[in-house]
């Protein structure tokens, strides 16, 4: 398997890409590679000092870099060298069979799409995440592809953001909840409405019905399906919440037992670590004709390790064919 690296995306690139390529070593195969994208020059600089890189490491040259402010698009058709652009094209030739980054999100999913398509039958592609919950894992789809949805886009993300939790998380017939202001069926916007209508009719889908933000740790379902523009805004509080309690939590209890300061510190930073997105290294891009994971913009050499693990895991499940033999029969049911 030859997986590519965005090695100029990210915050601290190309360090934490190229540390995160040597961590993943024993993730990979006798024959696997690794495919770091970027300036040749400033690649072969970082890795001088480190030895046996050319084992399993290749270098494929990529002059530009698309910055995390700019337009996803216009960077795209103005940067046709970029590192984000040369990799979607390596891996639309068949010299890739799957690609990470941790830079632009928007031009990833933008190049994702423009040069790979979508997966036959696919409307729009998501993004999932897995949220661990002290209730088992809940994977939520869509968090920032696609956010000027239509309820067929998420039907479509309940279905194959069930197959990813099944595939990567051993969740068999996963429940399936809608994220609303409210769990009555008269709450919720048009798009909400029409949605839960369609999943209701699909048989692949166990639907719950309509869940609430506070539902997603509660272990009231296993998928949370809603648009990319409230997925987006979930994840983000999501991570500053979890910061922000952890900080609290450990001076509170520091400061009514300040004897165990060592042993609350530590014990907070177990808690810390089962939320840590670099724990889960990436989420997939749903519905695109290849493997695409997308990591955060903060990802550490855990986190673009775990990312390559997380695009192994897809490709020896073969995520893509269970999502495509699904969608085919929701397609022939609908016209039966």
């Amino acid at each position: 398997m030859r997986i590519g690296i965005d090695a100029m995306g990210g915050d601290s690139a190309p360090v934490e890409e190229i540390r995160g390529a040597f961590s993943a070593r024993t993730l990979l195969d006798e024959d696997d590679r690794i495919v770091l994208v970027g300036r040749e020059d400033v690649l072969r600089e970082h890795l001088a000092s480190c030895d046996g890189w050319e084992d399993f490491i290749e270098i494929h040259p990529a002059a530009d870099v698309i910055g995390m402010d700019e337009s996803p698009v216009e960077a795209l058709r103005s940067k046709p060298d970029s590192s984000i652009a040369v990799m979607a094209e390596m891996h639309k030739r068949g010299e890739l069979d799957a690609c990470l980054s941790a830079g632009n999100t928007g031009a990833f999913v933008a190049a994702a799409q423009m040069r790979l398509r979508r997966l036959r039958g696919v409307h729009r592609p998501g993004i999932a995440i897995i949220t661990p919950t002290h209730a088992g894992p809940v994977a939520l789809c869509d968090v920032g592809a696609n956010v000027q949805c239509r309820p067929q886009h998420l039907h479509q993300y309940a279905l194959m953001a069930s197959v990813y939790l099944d595939a990567l998380c051993g969740v068999d017939k996963a429940r399936v909840g809608l994220l609303s202001i409210g769990e009555e069926d008269a709450k919720g916007t048009d798009l909400v409405k029409r949605a839960r209508d369609l999943m209701r009719e699909d048989r692949d889908i166990e639907l719950v019905g309509n869940v609430e933000g506070r539902d997603l740790f509660r272990g009231v379902c296993d998928v949370m399906v809603c648009d990319g523009f409230v997925g987006n805004v979930v994840l983000k509080l999501m991570e500053g919440m979890a910061v922000g309690v952890i900080h609290g939590l450990i001076g509170e209890l520091v400061a009514s037992m300040p004897d165990h300061e060592g042993r609350i510190v530590q014990a907070a930073e177990g808690i810390a670590s089962k939320y840590d997105f670099n724990e889960y290294g990436g989420a997939p891009l749903l519905g695109i004709a290849g493997i695409c994971i997308i990591c955060h913009g903060a990802s550490d050499q855990r986190g673009i390790m775990n990312a390559v693990r997380v695009a192994r895991e897809f490709a020896e499940q073969k995520v893509n064919d269970r999502i495509i033999e699904l969608l085919n029969k929701a397609r022939r049911t609908a016209h039966a």
